[in-house]
């Protein structure tokens, strides 16, 4: 299924991003959002409570109880998970090992170069999204086939 994300959304997540990395950490966001038969839509952006260094993230037991009480309290699921490298995106063993969402579709999202680069504008085309398959894995969500299929920017 679809997310869409408005633009305000992708500022506060590559503002969040921008100042772990100005720390020489990865930063972390979880787009929060609300399905509806078409599509899911992002509602807003959550920075949990995290542990970070240059090449990982881990989010604590009492954080990720913070963000189900969020959750319920909102009425809203887990749109994707956005985090920063420091160098090329990709999807680490670590970020394999600590991902937040693991149900079939949930997107991971990976911005390169702590998010120095990015832009709202060239969100889609440097971000590495990855889809959790049926099969328990991360795949690669192949570049062309993203802003059609699995997220688009409103």
């Amino acid at each position: 299924m679809i997310v869409l994300c408005n633009v305000n959304a992708i500022d506060t997540t590559l503002a969040h991003l921008r100042e772990a990395g100005s720390r020489n950490c990865e930063g972390i966001v979880l787009w929060l959002g609300r399905r509806t038969p078409s599509a899911i839509h992002v509602e807003a952006v959550y920075r949990p409570a995290h542990v970070a260094r240059e090449d990982m993230f881990h989010i604590p037991p009492a954080s990720m109880t913070a963000l189900q009480a969020e959750l319920r309290q909102r009425r809203l699921m887990v749109a994707a998970q956005v985090h920063s490298h420091p160098l090329e995106a990709f999807h680490s063993r670590a970020d394999d090992q600590w991902a937040i969402i693991r149900h079939e579709g949930a997107l991971s999202l990976v911005i390169p170069y702590f998010a120095s680069q990015t832009t709202t504008g060239t969100f889609l085309k440097d971000a590495k999204v990855y889809q959790f398959s049926a099969n328990a894995k991360w795949t690669e969500v192949p570049s062309k086939e993203v802003s059609s299929s699995w997220l688009q920017i409103k």
